[in-house]
């Protein structure tokens, strides 16, 4: 079998710092390119994200990494021993970007010419594999497999002339299948596993799979003790599907640096791999690489690389009720709280800086209540905003674990190891200071405020954490909270994006 990469490096704009190769605030273009050779060459990622969603990707990714740094590619096969896999738009859900789909699709077949002609031989295809974001339906999957063989591969069997035929005119097409790794965003698909991955597996019978969890998104939409009980869930799920139908899963995890989005870090990745036991690979994405020491970020990824991976814990089937219902009982306290704030949030993601050329693209934030939907940004800055107004969204809505019973709280403790050092490690830039000044510039309501001190009190009294952190970097940041919110107020737009970028600087993540 092939060889399975256990770290990925993507591209998610999550960084505070920008990499002192590139060019101007913004990665973007030609500088992805580069940073796609560095992720291989610099930090030994074992797979690159070339990301089409979002954005206008370079399809010629692979002719340029080929012609620009030879030596390094036929040293290491592109393919065999590191990869390169395209993330594409999801054609049902983004519909400005279903062409985008089909172009992305398209080039596949020329990155193997290119391959061929580089490597003087067969290749091993550089490009194989395609993630499919937002993934639902097994269906889904099957039609994206089914449109690439039948709509890009068989055309070269299509007659046009006589005895002229496609392949004659642009050459075999290849390779002749390609695979696809399900990114499961939302918290419903997760607990649907079973019918999405499996009825992929029972339908096209693949030799193995692999499956890619998000962290930062059901987070956003269901608050983080939810979206972490949700993919343990889907852990054991995945374990107990092996067994069931005769079939290795390789589970991927988006993973941000902050607790809130995962908590991958060069200073945490120990923690990090002990939580999510069963994990096989793991995203690198850019706060990870550009916001801690160039010798600590080689050095974690290494150690990443070089782990024997866990087997998945498989819980009892009690065991994943028990999940299940903390995750809904979390949700109906930290939803509201986060619509009551979804002013603040958007006005003060407007005010952080980019860090990736990327298309208009915001979160619909929504759910089953009389009030209707509010729309939010995107994960990273969702976070980073929170972060900047002093109320890290890892505290948002916790006081509902004081509900669970004896028996559900040891079920939430076993599932989830590091839940207290997560939340001490957030609770350090709590702003008590910022409630009122929240109250002030946005006309926060008084019952949201009420159940935000109220989950504050849950993480000091109950929890046994100090709020707001003595040492001099988590005063400095909860000092520039103020003063962030108090050139708001007085309308100092450009003073209160620099203090959100040096908040950024000092956690060492965008968001």
């Amino acid at each position: 079998m092939r060889k399975i990469p256990k770290t990925m490096s993507t591209q998610h704009p999550d960084n505070a710092r920008v990499p002192e190769w590139n060019k101007g605030e913004v990665i973007s273009g030609e500088g992805e390119v580069i940073e796609a050779f560095l992720a291989y060459s610099h930090y030994g990622v074992d797979e690159v994200m070339w990301d089409a969603e979002g954005k206008d990707v370079d399809t010629h990714v692979v002719r340029k990494l080929l012609s620009q740094y030879p030596e390094f590619f036929k040293e290491k096969v592109l393919g065999r021993d590191i990869f390169l896999t395209y993330r594409i738009p999801n054609p049902k859900i983004e519909g400005a970007e279903k062409k985008v789909f089909a172009e992305t699709l398209q080039s596949i077949p020329i990155t193997y010419d290119l391959a061929e002609k580089f490597y003087d031989t067969k290749p091993t295809p550089p490009v194989f594999e395609v993630i499919l974001p937002f993934t639902t339906d097994y269906k889904d999957l099957i039609s994206i497999v089914k449109y690439y063989e039948n709509v890009i591969v068989n055309t070269e069997d299509v007659k046009l002339v006589d005895d002229i035929y496609v392949k004659d005119l642009i050459g075999e097409i290849n390779p002749k299948k390609i695979e696809i790794i399900p990114l499961i965003e939302d918290r419903d698909s997760m607990l649907r596993i079973d019918e999405i991955v499996g009825g992929y597996v029972k339908a096209l019978r693949p030799p193995y799979m692999r499956v890619f969890l998000a962290r930062s998104d059901p987070a956003m939409n269901y608050g983080m003790i939810s979206a972490i009980l949700s993919v343990k869930y889907a852990l054991s799920r995945l374990g107990k599907m092996e067994k069931q139908l005769n079939i290795s899963f390789f589970p991927m995890l988006g993973v941000g640096a902050l607790p809130f989005r995962g908590h991958f870090s060069p200073d945490n990745v120990d923690r990090t791999m002990d939580e999510y036991r069963g994990v096989y690979t793991y995203t690198v994405q850019s706060a990870f690489k550009y916001d801690y020491e160039d010798d600590q970020v080689v050095s974690a990824i290494r150690k990443v690389n070089e782990r024997d991976v866990q087997e998945k814990p498989i819980l009892s089937d009690d065991e994943e009720d028990i999940l299940k219902k903390i995750a809904r009982l979390y949700t109906e306290s930290y939803q509201p709280i986060i619509e009551s704030l979804a002013d603040a949030i958007n006005k003060i993601a407007l005010l952080l800086p980019r860090r990736r050329a990327r298309k208009l693209h915001i979160g619909l934030f929504g759910y089953s209540r009389s009030t209707g939907k509010v729309t939010l940004p995107r994960a990273i800055a969702f976070t980073g905003a929170l972060y900047s107004l002093g109320i890290p969204p890892e505290i948002i809505g916790i006081s509902s674990l004081g509900k669970l019973n004896e028996k559900e709280f040891e079920v939430f403790s076993q599932n989830y190891k590091y839940f207290k050092y997560d939340i001490q490690c957030a609770a350090k830039f709590i702003s008590l200071e910022s409630l009122e000044l929240l109250k002030q510039i946005w006309n926060v309501d008084k019952d949201t405020l009420t159940k935000i001190k109220g989950d504050i009190d849950f993480v000091e009294h109950q929890l046994g954490i100090h709020i707001g952190g003595n040492d001099y970097v988590s005063r400095k940041h909860n000092l520039m909270t103020s003063l962030a919110l108090l050139a708001l107020k007085e309308g100092h737009i450009d003073e209160a994006k620099n203090y959100l970028l040096e908040m950024a600087k000092i956690r060492r993540s965008l968001g």
